[in-house]
Order: structure tokens, then C-alpha cells, then sequence
């Protein structure tokens, strides 16, 4: 057995129809070896080999007695690959807009609790010939970066992988149910545990959070717009992203190459995760430009921030929010740019300094009972459609494989990442780098962007606007004097 976290175990509790709590991604393949028809019984042989060396795939819940703390992680018993291996057909013509359709309307379904927590989709009629697959897993099990860690396990380095080992192939050993009693000693063990664990971090927390409170403080007595910290603690404006959400859910997704990216970073002194959140405030300006006009007041993006050491690829969420302001209010992209650096590296130096203490494991007994009365309660009432946004939609960026990955001998090539929305926060941009690109995935629930196409068409512009703009140092282009011809102007 397997005790969840605390932070693991709040995704299962808040999760309720409307906000599924599982969070995925959409691969594209090249039309693969014995062609698409075949690739679903591939890929079907691939995860029974591979059973052996990812116990990840094969974790279930078990439930407390009456549920009155976390559930933990045992090994199935059994596992049927046919209840987590499907397919799906596009409609005609099998264009990308039929794909992310498809995406949308699969992420919106809810995982089945009584079996491990993921599902494999892959999906034919693709009129260009090429494989795609949709996979999800709940986000109680992994994060971004351990899910990384997980194709990693699944996928090959090359287009012929070496045969599998003994080791890979052979049959894992069935685990029974835990009794009553165990689960009981686990709960109370685990939450001992933390219980110590709080008490010897509550001198540091204490400090910390005096710490905290003066910056904070100092930060609201400067003069509007003088500070990056006072930015990011402003509430952000009411937009349709922020209401009360349905479980509809819609999909987006577009590609940029990383190289051209870097290059921008570089030649302002920012960080890629600055561009990118740069990139993502200008499309926000567009799109809102079409759709109501831009708010006067700068959006903010609830911006995830990994507490992972160097090397841990452990299977759980080791991540902590902050809030940034995007600056969408300046109109000059590169200005925003740098706003959003000052912005960016104010909530990063105060992450950094909390990031010793900031628990993703606390107790849980009792805590199902309050999440999920909470979580049902919310959802009933109508709070995100009245109360002011903390912030307006979620930016993840997950750095991802740099070299290309294969499948059963077909090449991937797109690692869109799919993720999770909730009630006041009705979009979701999650971006993954991969061989030399970053793929960008948008999620949006339908009740706050109906069409997050528009939002990716948005982002090319943006991406556009960033390539077209003056490095420093370089005199801006001339304006190109008009030259008359034959009575008419060029």
C-alpha cells in the first residue's frame, strides 16, 4: 500500500463532473509500420510488455472505511489492457479540427475509479494517413514532470527498439485487498507522520510568513506600477473566463519552434517561461479584442511552479501555484515582455524562497468529507460567476523530451499537452517542449470559450508580432516610402 499525498488526494475530492480532474495529452504519429489499422493491437502488446516496469499503470484506489481520510495506492489484481486501450473514429474529413473535437469531447468523461486511473484512446480516420492517440491519467496519480518521466518509461528512443527482456515481459505477481483494519493504520501512521512533520516546520513558517506578510505590505504602499510584486498580488478583471462552468469541454492546439524562441528570450535577457507567458498575453489581448473588448485592468495567470529536486521522478504532484500579471494591458509587445519578466521574477523569488516549507503532503483524515462538501457546494452555488478572479486562466509550461520519441516504430510528432479547468478559471494553456518545438495545448471548458481555435490562431500572430519586433540595439525598420506607377500606388 501506498498512501497519497496530501495534495494527490485533494484532485480526487475536488474532482465532480463538471471539473474532471484528470489531465492528458494528444500524440500524432507518422503513419506507422503495418499501417494505422494495426497500430491499436501494437500499442495494445506494447503496454502488456512494459506492465512489468511501470507500476504507475497498474495502481487502483483503495478506500478508507466510510472514507473518513485519503484512499491509497495497491496493486489490481487484475488488469484487462481492453478496459484502458480503445478506439475511436474521426467523422469525415479527418482534419485537425475533427482531432481536437474529438480531444475535447473524450477529456470532458470521467475515469472510471474502480480500475487504475488512465485511459488510452487511439484514434483512426485521420485523412492524411498519419496514427494519433489521446491518453489521460487523473491527476492524483502524477504531474506534468512525472508524466513526462512516464513516456519516457513507454516510448522508445529509436525506431527499433531492442527486443524486450524477460524482465519487461513477464507477468506481475496478483496483490490482494487490504483489510479494514490496515487501511485504518495506514491513514493513522501517515498523518502522525505529517502531524510531526508540520510541528517541526512551524518556527520557519512562522518566519517566513512574517517575511511574506512585510513584502507584501511594502508592496501595496508603492506608487501603482512601481512594483512587479504589488502587479502580481492585484486581483485580476471579470472576464467570460471566469464563471461557473459545465463539463463540456474543447481543445486547441498549435506548434512553435523552440530555436526562434530561445533566440527572443536571449536577446531580451528573459527566461523561455517569460516568452512564453509574453506569447499568451498577446494572444489574450487579440482574442479579447474580438470578444468584448480588452479589459483595462491586466489579466493574471495562476502559473505552476515544480518544488521537484534534480533527478526526482517520483509518480506523484510536487508543484505549488503562484499568480503573475501578464501585462496585457501595454499594447507594445515588447514592453509587455519585459513587464512580464519584472513580473515573473518577483513571484519566482518568493516561491523560491518558501519552497522548503510549502507542504504537497499534509493529514487527511477528514479531509474528504470537507473537500468534497466543499467541491459540491461550489459547483451548486453560483460564487465564480460574482466573486473578483485571483487570476483569470492557468499558463503551465513542462519542459518535455528534447529528442524525438517513437511508438511501436512510429515517430511522435506532437506532445500536445490536455489539462484540467475548473469553476472561475475556464482556460487552461499547458505547453510541453519536444524535439526542437513547443507544443502548445489549449484547454478551455465551453462555457468560457466555446472555440479556443481563435485563441490558437491568436497565439501564431503573437509568436508573429515577437519574430517581427526590433532586438535592442537595432534602429526600427523604416517605413517603406510608396512609389507611384502608372498611375497607381505600390
Amino acid at each position: 500500500m501506498k498512501p497519497l499525498s496530501g495534495l494527490d488526494g485533494s484532485f480526487l475530492h475536488l474532482e465532480t463532473p463538471a471539473t474532471p480532474m484528470h489531465v492528458g495529452a494528444l500524440h500524432r504519429f507518422e503513419p506507422p509500420p503495418g499501417g494505422t489499422a494495426q497500430f491499436r493491437t501494437a500499442i495494445r502488446q506494447m503496454l502488456a510488455d512494459r506492465l512489468a516496469h511501470t507500476p504507475v499503470l497498474r495502481r487502483k484506489l483503495a478506500t478508507m472505511p466510510l472514507q473518513f481520510a485519503n484512499p491509497v495506492w495497491v496493486e489490481a489484481p487484475e488488469l484487462d489492457l481492453d478496459d484502458h486501450v480503445r478506439s475511436v473514429t474521426l467523422p469525415l474529413p479527418g482534419g485537425l479540427a475533427e482531432l481536437e473535437a474529438c480531444v475535447g469531447e473524450l477529456h470532458a468523461q470521467l475515469l472510471d475509479r474502480e480500475r487504475p486511473l488512465w485511459m488510452l484512446y487511439v484514434i483512426n480516420g485521420l485523412a492524411d494517413g498519419r496514427a494519433a492517440f489521446y491518453v489521460k491519467i487523473h491527476h492524483a496519480v502524477l504531474d506534468g514532470s512525472a508524466g513526462v518521466a512516464l513516456a519516457r518509461a513507454l516510448f522508445d528512443s529509436e525506431a527499433q527498439p531492442p527486443a524486450e527482456s524477460a524482465l519487461h515481459s513477464r507477468r506481475h505477481p496478483r496483490s490482494s485487498e487490504p483489510s479494514v483494519l490496515s487501511l485504518a493504520a495506514t491513514a493513522v501512521r501517515h498523518d502522525a507522520a505529517q502531524y510531526l512533520k508540520l510541528v517541526r516546520h512551524l518556527p520557519a513558517a512562522a518566519r517566513l510568513l512574517a517575511g511574506l506578510i512585510k513584502q507584501a505590505i511594502g508592496a501595496r504602499r508603492d506608487p501603482p506600477g512601481d512594483s512587479a510584486l504589488r502587479r502580481n498580488l492585484a486581483l485580476g478583471p471579470k472576464t467570460p473566463l471566469n464563471v461557473q462552468i459545465t463539463g463540456e469541454r474543447r481543445f486547441a492546439s498549435i506548434s512553435l519552434p523552440l530555436d526562434a524562441l530561445k533566440q527572443i528570450a536571449a536577446a531580451y535577457e528573459a527566461k523561455l517561461n517569460d516568452v512564453v507567458l509574453a506569447l499568451c498575453s498577446g494572444a489574450l489581448r487579440r482574442y479579447f479584442a474580438q470578444h468584448g473588448g480588452i479589459p483595462q485592468k491586466s489579466l493574471v495567470a495562476a502559473m505552476p511552479i515544480s518544488l521537484r529536486e534534480a533527478g526526482n521522478a517520483e509518480f506523484t504532484t510536487k508543484a505549488t501555484m503562484a499568480v503573475v500579471s501578464l501585462a496585457t494591458q501595454i499594447a507594445d509587445p515588447v514592453a509587455r515582455l519585459r513587464a512580464i519578466t519584472d513580473a515573473a521574477r518577483a513571484v519566482k523569488g518568493l516561491a523560491k524562497s518558501a519552497e522548503s516549507i510549502l507542504p504537497t503532503d499534509f493529514p487527511s483524515i477528514g479531509l474528504p468529507w470537507v473537500l468534497g462538501g466543499l467541491a459540491s457546494l461550489y459547483g451548486r452555488s453560483t460564487l465564480a460567476n460574482r466573486i473578483p478572479p485571483i487570476a483569470n486562466l492557468v499558463i503551465s509550461n513542462v519542459p518535455g523530451p528534447a529528442a524525438p520519441l517513437y511508438c511501436c516504430g512510429a515517430r511522435m510528432l506532437d506532445y500536445w499537452p490536455v489539462s484540467i479547468v475548473e469553476h472561475g478559471l475556464g482556460l487552461n494553456i499547458t505547453v510541453m517542449s519536444y524535439a526542437g518545438k513547443l507544443d502548445f495545448g489549449i484547454t478551455s471548458a465551453q462555457a468560457a470559450m466555446p472555440q479556443p481555435r481563435r485563441l490558437a490562431e491568436a497565439l501564431q500572430q503573437s509568436f508573429d508580432e515577437l519574430c517581427a519586433a526590433p532586438r535592442p540595439g537595432e534602429a526600427p525598420p523604416r517605413p517603406r516610402r510608396k512609389r507611384r506607377v502608372s498611375g497607381a500606388s505600390t
